[in-house]
């Protein structure tokens, strides 16, 4: 069922029925009257946007304003702004090196992010990622430094223990009911000690050079055609995505995007993609893509996926919106939570694996300090709300871009650490506000 075709009001049961789509139905009772056939169905005039052209589309975007649906506006203007203050100030923040270390610096904390946004979807929060990020560290290096456990498949362990630690956290929220705040803080308490324990005496364990872990944030691909190819393959695939989109939409008979739409829509994608091409590929002292942002692209691409495109990740929405209503449409709500816990332990440990490679080693306080509130701060401020059943996995990316990048402006300008500690407080919580006025609008407009 489309999106488009649901009232507002029923949002949440809507999302629980769809999950449970494939789920068999038990059989219509023959003594229910059938609807009448001659009752012209409602039509929504929503659908009828697309139709109107771009005064539709004008009239659609202050619907949605005054129904407090204000999505991604916030924190791309929130962007934008933070670009132009900054490069007015100092003319090096749009350099290639400066775009390079925004990109290598954010994807750490930014794939960690993309599990932070999978609980959110939940409605829960996973206050252990920090901990667990810093045990993944901690086990690739001890096998693979320490012990001589080939590479690759200490990469593999360190991230299945991710994975092993997400799961018990799930286990003791879904099945024992034990909150999710208070299991993830025990965990967080937890996973910091065996971290201690696992790193010794000496506390730390340099990344050997040429590692994989070392190459995760230090490797560039230097050839132009990498950078230059890598946004011809975005641009493509989103072309082909809004094409494949429009065409199930007119076969669902529902209104589709013009072709005119898509033709600007990708030109804006395209745009966009060949200039950050070009930026880290032309310049003077331009060093290539980093394979850190292409690893992160690649985990957001495929989250986006598994949450927008399979009933896996439809029955994430349902259960984060209305668990109660979830289950009556026959989605096990426990297994959802606990797969979901145990992503952001998966992902989390990944990231430490970053975090490892940007420090230059595992250390026994790898994790701590402001990691958990960037990650956190990055999945609320890219827009997914904090009370359940509403974001997409590209917040992650939005709000940890905001974060890295006040960061890396104020680093530019000479800036004291408290000053970025105090701006991105205040950051996250206007996040929180917007989102919090936002849902009061469309409550009072009728629409959740």
């Amino acid at each position: 069922m489309s999106d488009l075709t649901k009232q507002p009001a029923d949002e949440e049961t809507a999302a629980a029925e769809e999950a449970a789509a494939d789920t068999p139905q038990p059989a219509a009772d023959a003594t229910q009257p059938a609807a009448d056939a001659t009752q012209p169905a409602a039509v929504d005039p929503r659908l009828l946007v697309r139709e109107q052209g771009f005064a539709g589309y004008l009239n659609d975007f202050k619907r949605r304003v005054r129904g407090g649906e204000l999505g991604s506006l916030p924190v791309v203007i929130g962007l934008i702004v933070i670009a132009v203050v900054f490069q007015l100030k100092n003319s090096s923040f749009l350099s290639a090196d400066s775009l390079a270390n925004i990109g290598v610096y954010t994807s750490g904390l930014g794939i960690m992010a993309v599990g932070i946004v999978f609980v959110l979807l939940l409605g829960e929060i996973d206050l252990s990622v920090g901990s667990v990020a810093g045990v993944g560290a901690a086990v690739w290096a001890v096998l693979s430094v320490t012990h001589g456990v080939n590479d690759w498949l200490a990469v593999l362990i360190a991230v299945v223990a991710g994975v092993a630690i997400g799961a018990l956290h799930g286990f003791f929220f879904a099945k024992i009911g034990v909150p999710a705040f208070v299991v993830t803080l025990a965990g967080f308490l937890g996973w910091s000690g065996l971290q201690i324990w696992m790193m010794g005496q000496e506390g730390s364990i340099n990344t050997p050079s040429g590692s994989v872990v070392e190459n995760l944030t230090g490797y560039y691909f230097e050839d132009k055609a990498a950078a230059y190819g890598l946004a011809l393959v975005a641009v493509l695939a989103y072309a082909a995505s809004q094409l494949l989109d429009s065409k199930r939409r007119k076969t669902a008979a529902l209104p589709s995007r013009p072709m005119s739409e898509i033709l600007l829509r990708t030109g804006v994608v395209a745009v966009l993609s060949f200039a950050v091409a070009y930026v880290l590929n032309e310049p003077e002292g331009a060093r290539g893509l980093p394979l850190a942002l292409v690893l992160f692209l690649a985990v957001l691409v495929i989250a986006d996926f598994v949450v927008r495109r399979t009933s896996y990740g439809r029955q994430i929405f349902a259960v984060g919106g209305n668990a109660e209503a979830a289950r009556r449409a026959g989605i096990n709500v426990n297994k959802i939570r606990i797969s979901v816990f145990a992503i952001s332990g998966m992902l989390a440990a990944f990231g430490g694996l970053f975090i490892a490679s940007l420090s230059g080693g595992a250390t026994k306080n790898l994790g701590s300090g402001n990691t958990l509130m960037n990650v956190i701060a990055a999945a609320v401020i890219g827009g997914t709300s904090l009370f359940g059943g509403r974001g997409k996995i590209w917040s992650a990316l939005l709000g940890m871009l905001v974060i890295q990048s006040i960061q890396q402006g104020l680093n530019l300008l000479g800036m004291a650490s408290e000053i970025q500690y105090m701006i991105t407080g205040a950051v996250l919580l206007a996040a929180v506000v917007i989102d919090s006025v936002s849902r009061r609008t469309q409550k009072t407009a009728g629409r959740t």
